[in-house]
């Protein structure tokens, strides 16, 4: 399953010796990438353990999801997908395996609901849901509905979900500290309405792994690489303190999925060994500074300005542009990950993309030399987070131990970089034990399908 394509490697080919050694420290060796398996292993213990959870950065918060599609969900499903400025509404009808039909539509939340109160929050949302539910002609039934939350959460249950502190943007009072079903409950209650059952809360990366594990029954790991980056996975219970269901005993399942909230490994200095100045002054300038440390490393919402903050401090030291620069290259935030991503779409040699993007910057009078070395700084920022991503994944692999594991995978970066795909395939290759196979699947909608699978199979073990 996991062919390798030739070396996808960078392109030293007109790129200049200094910039080449500025850029040393953005490319990570085999043993840092060893050293960094190690430490996330032992920080996912951490957060499994019921001793260390509390301070532990990577919480591993258990998802009470302990059943994958096995393809004879059926029926009709709501999903509400949270996590972001917009949110959407899915009504999802399963019919036989891998057929279904999904209709769907996107509402905004306002800037002066996302900093308002949780109350206008959730009336807001349930509003739309009723709205709907009648534009669909499903407003008289009584339907099952899977909650994507994609914001870190201590889980009580399969439908119990404590908000651990919001992210994103947002900053809704009375929120933080409170089960977040029940406050959709109650706006829904308020409504007097709609007839719906929240049978699940989940965030986008248990829903990836469903959505996956659908079409794929040996889906074992979600993935998101998109504006923030996590990982889940299946755990066996007896590994799991927190997992305060039944352990022992017969029909007793043995697994559980676990959601790790990766993006803050390395909160605790974990990282410090590999991190570099333009990591420390994203950070700095963050609206979270010293939080999700990995996740600033990886995401999409940084990787464009660590490129930017390299090729601005090689073009003061005169090694870019003729020391020549422009008032939007020096301006925080305006090198656009999308940037990256079309910069290293350019064949080998070519740099029609790169010419495209330095024109809109203001960099017109750039070389084939300067586009070269741009060029190599995007790759070193990119494939450094792909790197960095495969650490975790091996890692992750290698503690289930299973003969061959499928990984689904989502978001923005995943899918629009032209090489991450293939730099993730040959580099968790080379650090995964030799007897297991693997193989990476693109999620088609994890956030949506995935949460009104994961209420069709809690409906499915109900009956």
């Amino acid at each position: 399953m996991d062919l390798v394509k030739p070396f996808m490697g960078l392109h030293v080919d007109r790129v200049s010796k200094e910039i080449r050694e500025q850029c040393k420290e953005l490319i990570l060796t085999d043993k840092q990438i060893e050293e960094l398996m190690r430490r996330v292993i032992k920080e996912i213990n951490r957060g499994l353990s019921k001793e260390t959870h509390a301070e532990a950065d990577v919480k591993c918060f258990i998802t009470y999801v302990q059943d994958l599609p096995n393809g004879k969900e059926k029926g009709k499903f709501l999903a509400l997908d949270l996590g972001g400025t917009n949110f959407r509404v899915l009504l999802i009808h399963l019919k036989d395996e891998n057929d279904f039909e999904m209709l769907s539509k996107i509402y905004a939340i306002p800037q002066s609901i996302m900093l308002g109160s949780g109350t206008q929050l959730f009336d807001h949302i349930a509003e739309c849901l009723a709205n709907f539910m009648k534009e669909h002609a499903v407003y008289e039934e009584r339907l099952p509905l899977g909650f994507t939350f994609s914001f870190p959460l201590t889980q009580l249950g399969l439908t119990k979900g404590i908000l651990a502190r919001w992210t994103k943007g947002f900053n809704c009072s009375g929120v933080v500290g409170e089960d977040v079903v029940q406050l959709l409950k109650d706006a829904i209650a308020r409504r007097g309405d709609v007839q719906i059952d929240i049978c699940a809360i989940l965030n986008d990366t248990t829903g990836t792994l469903m959505s996956c594990a659908w079409k794929n029954h040996n889906c074992r790991i979600g993935l998101i690489v998109g504006t923030g980056s996590n990982a889940c996975y299946v755990e066996r219970v007896e590994n799991c303190d927190l997992f305060d269901g039944p352990k022992s005993g017969p029909n007793i399942k043995k697994h559980v999925l676990i959601n790790t909230e990766w993006g803050a490994f390395g909160d605790d200095g974990a990282l410090d060994f590999v991190r570099t100045e333009y990591d420390r002054e994203i950070d700095q300038h963050s609206i979270n500074p010293g939080r999700q440390l990995q996740e600033k490393m990886i995401s999409g919402m940084y990787m464009g300005e660590l490129a930017r903050l390299a090729i601005v401090k090689f073009t003061k030291a005169g090694l870019l542009f003729g020391g020549v620069g422009s008032d939007i290259l020096f301006k925080r935030g305006q090198f656009f990950t999308k940037y990256v991503s079309e910069i290293e779409s350019d064949k080998p040699g070519t740099y029609t993309y790169c010419r495209d993007v330095l024109d809109e910057l203001g960099l017109e009078h750039a070389t084939d030399e300067d586009c070269a070395n741009v060029r190599y700084i995007c790759e070193c920022v990119s494939s450094r987070a792909a790197h960095l991503v495969s650490a975790g994944i091996a890692a992750l692999i290698n503690k289930m131990d299973e003969p061959s594991v499928t990984v689904g995978v989502d978001g923005s970066v995943y899918r629009f970089h032209p090489k991450f795909h293939d730099l993730m395939v040959q580099k968790i290759r080379q650090f995964v034990k030799p007897h297991i196979s693997f193989d990476l699947m693109l999620s088609e909608d994890g956030s949506g399908r995935g949460a009104a699978l994961v209420a069709a199979v809690a409906c499915r073990e109900a009956q």
